[in-house]
């Protein structure tokens, strides 16, 4: 935080949440899930507050952040479009339970956001909706991950800079990759991986920047040496596996991404056999595209995704 910066309460200000959404038209509320494995996750809903949900949106945020800061942005404005939002901290993430920014096991937490999202699908007044996956960076991986463990359970996916392999750019040089792997079997939580600053890589406008910086729950340490090895195997089972993506989505990257690879990203488009896909690569864009761009930028890749949105949702 800069010298003479106060600190915010939310993203937004120091306004209360509960003033906040009032203003903007939406409904939320916060929870905690016990998922199967008897873990407690940080859960939170945004709802439409004058009309019925059109639809559901289940959220995935990515790593190193969560779901009460700068990620919220994006479901109050969903709701404001008429579409019920519901998004959990991850394991090790936010206020849900693990230790921070540690995720020995991709695939657990795929069956927790899983789990979580079933509970919501059944309920009576949602039951009826289409759904659709969001994820943002290592979300959007795990939405491909839910994908093909449920292959037919979902409309669609909106896929903002998925992680499906990490930018060469960010990613340590050989030989680390090999020392850090058998480090690893070690020492799995120590947080020593060598990585640039994320946030300053991701985010684009400096006022922004503070901003994000001012999350209370942002991690803040060097990566984990176990996070990273399974986010690399992740990646790679995933660049693997575009031909098998056969689920209606959207894709958007940002063409200076130095977090993610907009390269795979058009690789996932052109590999993947569904047959409803979309790809929206933005020319001068970064990793951060629906909070850390300028705001028309923002309202540019909002519109994308509320129009992909509205042509699959009931009226």
């Amino acid at each position: 935080m800069e010298e003479g910066q106060q600190p915010l309460s939310h993203y937004w200000g120091n306004t209360t949440e509960a003033d906040y959404y009032a203003s903007q038209g939406v409904r939320s509320s916060k929870s905690f899930y016990t998922s199967p494995r008897g873990l407690s996750l940080f859960t939170r809903t945004w709802l439409p507050l004058r009309s019925p949900p059109r639809a559901i949106v289940c959220m995935v945020h990515g790593y190193g952040n969560d779901i009460s800061w700068t990620f919220q942005a994006t479901p109050i404005f969903l709701a404001q479009m008429g579409f019920a939002s519901f998004a959990l901290d991850l394991q090790g993430h936010g206020l849900s339970q693990g230790l921070r920014a540690f995720v020995p096991d991709v695939d657990i937490v795929v069956q927790d956001c899983i789990s979580f999202f079933d509970s919501i699908k059944r309920k009576a007044d949602f039951s009826s909706l289409p759904s659709f996956l969001y994820g943002e960076s290592m979300g959007g991986a795990i939405c491909l991950l839910i994908h093909f463990k449920q292959p037919q359970s979902w409309d669609g996916a909106i896929l903002v800079a998925p992680m499906c392999r990490i930018s060469d750019k960010v990613k340590p040089k050989w030989p680390l990759p090999e020392i850090l792997t058998f480090l690893a079997n070690f020492f799995p939580t120590l947080p020593i991986v060598p990585t640039a600053d994320l946030l300053d890589k991701s985010v684009k406008v400096p006022q922004k920047k503070i901003i994000a910086a001012q999350n209370p729950l942002r991690y803040r340490r060097k990566p984990r040496l176990g996070t990273v090895v399974e986010l690399l195997r992740v990646t790679n089972y995933l660049s693997s596996k575009l031909g098998d993506v056969t689920l209606p989505f959207i894709v958007l990257h940002g063409s200076d991404d130095v977090v993610t690879d907009p390269d795979v990203t058009r690789a996932l488009y052109e590999e993947a056999k569904s047959q409803d896909k979309t790809i929206k690569i933005y020319a001068g864009m970064m990793h951060s595209l629906l909070f850390g761009e300028t705001d028309e930028n923002v309202a540019l890749v909002r519109a994308d995704i509320l129009s992909w949105l509205n042509q699959r949702s009931a009226a």
